[in-house]
């Protein structure tokens, strides 16, 4: 999922359809389709002879030198597609790193600036989710409880402060059968009947930034910058929902998911002519949750579904829990709080002195990889992250023992992914990892480092789940709509930043070969469509489609690579 293109918060639905730039990304998927379709041709025995084409960059990676690419006549065949496709395209002027290797014998079919930095989009996740995996374990599952100072009283009564402790489980929910309710009739059942105190939202298991270091302020504001809290409820995000009102010169139909006290909308938009271009603009401010929506809706013109991101998720789940438990009859003297690591000495809360009075353990890490490089989730990649960072940081710790202590388990989770890849013989000097989702316009990673990484997950006990965790090309998750002549056949993590667009995984040749190979380019700004380098079916459904649900949906299309 992808930085925004919005110099202000606000949007113009015309506009998103105007600027819509389909070149790099129709780019990326020519690319694919011509992988895909020389990938599987059938190969004769390699002979090893050429080296990495290099193309000037000042952007290079500290590594040993490039190892030889294979000079069989259909790895040549392959290279001067490639190489076709690019340099006669309009998107020559971007820069463009692509690396393919073979999972059985290792050997470098292609390599074009494979060993030059990138920024990978939303390619990052498969760095975050193969450590995670492998360092984790697919069965891992998070724990979220419920602390009390004391046990209840005869009476059912607890004398003081009830804790929600997160740590950092991304499906944790507000209704249905599990998640707070779930929590709430655990309570009950457990002989509690009152609170005395509040209700207090604890995300003090993470330590370090609200944000992922690199993000752009206005993405924060959207669901794809949800702040990566240790307690996150219903992916710390909110649908706002936007339709014309009943009649011209009213104000358009603007509502929330759910009627929600935590939240304040503030509605000055109208109902213009029918036929007339909609102009809508949303803002939640950076450090609160007063939500504004102006604007003109046409009237007759079909509405729409805006996600927006919560700030301090934590009060939030306080917020709703206290409201569960209400409704489960237990009451709550006190209001809903909020508590993080920041927190006066006074304040802090140890759970090692306090009663579980409740816990719920919901989906395993193997579920949420699963959504999270399906769908290009980037709340969930962040939080491995920061779960790797607090229970995997001992195997990467920081040389100065003062730096160790006070550092956040976002930086401790890079350096846990580093020492991952050095563990599995990949080079990191040079490598820049400053989030786990790829929002961050500061990540550069090599086309050759991501392609390798493929092939070393592939070696663990993690494997299979990696690998299904990859959309599958004309079937499901972000490529569903593309590579569709190839359908079944590619498994790849999807990218998407404005300007910036990936692709990196596994390709199955007509002989069975699995080949592994990672494409990415940056500085993709070309004005004109290199439609003409698409396959009419991919190229019918690159197009975003119409109408103002779907210039909303074509506008966001770009988002969640």
């Amino acid at each position: 999922m992808p930085a925004s293109e919005f110099i202000a918060m606000s949007f113009d639905l015309s506009f998103f359809e105007m600027r819509f730039r389909k070149t790099g990304l129709l780019g990326i998927t020519s690319l694919g389709l011509v992988l895909a379709s020389v990938l599987l041709a059938e190969r004769r025995a390699p002979v090893i002879a050429r080296k990495d084409r290099v193309t000037s960059t000042p952007l290079t990676a500290n590594r040993t030198p490039p190892q030889s690419v294979s000079n069989a006549s259909a790895d040549l065949a392959l290279a001067k597609e490639i190489d076709r496709t690019i340099d006669e395209s309009d998107l020559a002027q971007a820069r463009w790193g692509v690396f393919v290797m073979s999972m059985s014998d290792g050997r470098v079919l292609y390599s074009r600036n494979g060993g030059q930095l990138f920024t990978p989009a939303s390619n990052m996740k498969i760095y975050t989710t193969a450590a995670g995996l492998d360092l984790l374990g697919a069965e891992y599952r998070w724990r979220t409880s419920v602390y009390a100072d004391k046990q209840p009283d005869s009476n059912g009564v607890i004398d003081g402060d009830l804790s929600l402790y997160g740590r950092g489980d991304p499906g944790l929910e507000s209704s249905g059968k599990g998640g707070l309710p779930l929590l709430a009739l655990e309570l009950w059942q457990h002989g509690v009947r009152h609170v005395r105190g509040n209700v207090i939202g604890d995300e003090t298991y993470f330590r370090g930034e609200m944000y992922g270091l690199g993000w752009q302020w206005n993405d924060v504001q959207w669901y794809f910058g949800a702040q990566p809290s240790a307690l996150t409820i219903d992916a710390n995000a909110m649908e706002l929902t936007i339709a014309p009102g009943t009649k011209f010169g009213n104000a358009a139909a603007v509502k929330l998911q759910r009627e929600d006290r935590y939240f304040h909308l503030t509605n000055n938009t109208t109902t213009g002519e029918r036929g007339a271009p909609t102009s809508i603009g949303i803002n939640r401010g950076l450090s609160d949750n007063e939500i504004r929506v102006w604007g003109e809706f046409p009237a007759g013109g079909r509405g729409y579904t805006a996600y927006l991101s919560v700030y301090n998720p934590a009060l939030w789940a306080a917020t709703h829990f206290k409201a569960e438990l209400l409704k489960q009859g237990i009451t709550v003297d006190g209001e809903p709080r909020s508590r993080d690591f920041r927190a006066a000495d006074a304040e802090t809360f140890d759970p090692q002195k306090a009663f579980e009075i409740a816990f719920a353990e919901d989906r395993t890490l193997g579920e949420i990889v699963h959504q999270t490089n399906k769908e290009s989730n980037n709340l969930y990649a962040e939080l491995i992250l920061r779960t790797l960072g607090k229970e995997r940081g001992s195997l990467a710790p920081d040389p100065d023992p003062r730096k160790n202590r006070e550092r956040g388990d976002d930086e401790a989770g890079v350096a846990v992914v580093k020492s991952w890849l050095d563990r599995n013989g990949i080079p990191t000097n040079g490598l820049a990892i400053r989030d786990g989702s790829g929002l961050s316009r500061l990540d550069l990673v090599t086309p050759e480092a991501t392609a390798r990484l493929l092939l070393a997950i592939n070696r663990t006990n993690s494997a299979a789940v990696f690998h299904d965790s990859l959309p599958i090309a004309g079937r499901d998750g972000t490529l569903k709509p593309r590579l569709l002549r190839d359908a079944g056949k590619v498994f790849a993590k999807t990218g998407t930043l404005t300007y910036d667009h990936s692709l990196s995984g596994y390709a199955t040749t007509q002989t069975g070969e699995v080949l592994a190979f990672s494409i990415l380019c940056n500085d993709a700004t070309a004005h004109s469509d290199p439609i003409r380098l698409i396959d009419p079916p991919a190229r019918r459904l690159q197009r975003p489609p119409r109408g103002a649900i779907g210039r909303l949906c074509g506008a966001f299309s770009r988002r969640i690579g």
